[in-house]
């Protein structure tokens, strides 16, 4: 079962700061659970009961149309080198957009991307630590540039267009009004 707290302790937060990858599991009450592999530098402890992570332009907007939902989820990190262990987070969380007032102060704990599409922010409800001698030994090489560099080459207008054809509905057809919360003209 692992070891459960309420928060995250020090070494918890240290082994966190150090990882390249960490995976994000969201659900609706009904429909696909899904699991979304982030890399980059794109997750911030904010303090050991709350994490903002920066959600990058993508072919789907899950995460978005399922906390709209329910707002549980549950961000999961893996040690790929040194002693073994898997983290992870469970708690409640929202969705910031461009619109939002809180926008500004968390986009800017962030490097700059055109492909911002939202910061999310869990309010960790439990924290469990288990073993994870089953996890393979992997090697990181670095970060992969293909979507900053289709990104920058859509531009701030194609990246809107982008999310009005691909990122408005889920999988399960779950709206995610990411226009309106964006501030985007359906009809551009």
């Amino acid at each position: 079962m692992g070891q459960t707290t309420k928060s995250l302790n020090d070494k918890q937060i240290s082994f966190i700061e150090q990882q390249k990858i960490y995976f994000v599991g969201t659900a609706a009450d009904s429909g696909s659970v899904n699991i979304s592999p982030k890399g980059g530098d794109s997750l911030r402890v904010i303090n050991n009961k709350t994490l903002a992570w920066l959600n990058l332009t993508g072919s789907g907007n899950e995460s978005a149309a399922h906390v709209m939902k329910d707002a549980r989820m549950t961000v999961m990190w893996c040690a790929f080198e040194g002693a073994p262990l898997i983290l992870r987070a469970y708690g409640q969380a929202r969705a910031l957009h461009r619109n939002d007032p809180e926008w500004e102060i968390y986009i800017s704990l962030f490097p700059e991307s055109i492909a911002s599409r939202q910061v999310f922010l869990l309010d960790i409800d439990m924290v469990q630590a288990s073993c994870g001698m089953s996890v393979p030994f992997y090697n990181y090489e670095g970060d992969r540039e293909e979507l900053a560099k289709w990104s920058e080459r859509q531009g701030a207008e194609g990246i809107q267009k982008y999310w009005l054809k691909k990122n408005q509905v889920s999988l399960d057809g779950f709206e995610t009004d990411i226009a309106a919360k964006a501030g985007i003209s359906v009809d551009e």
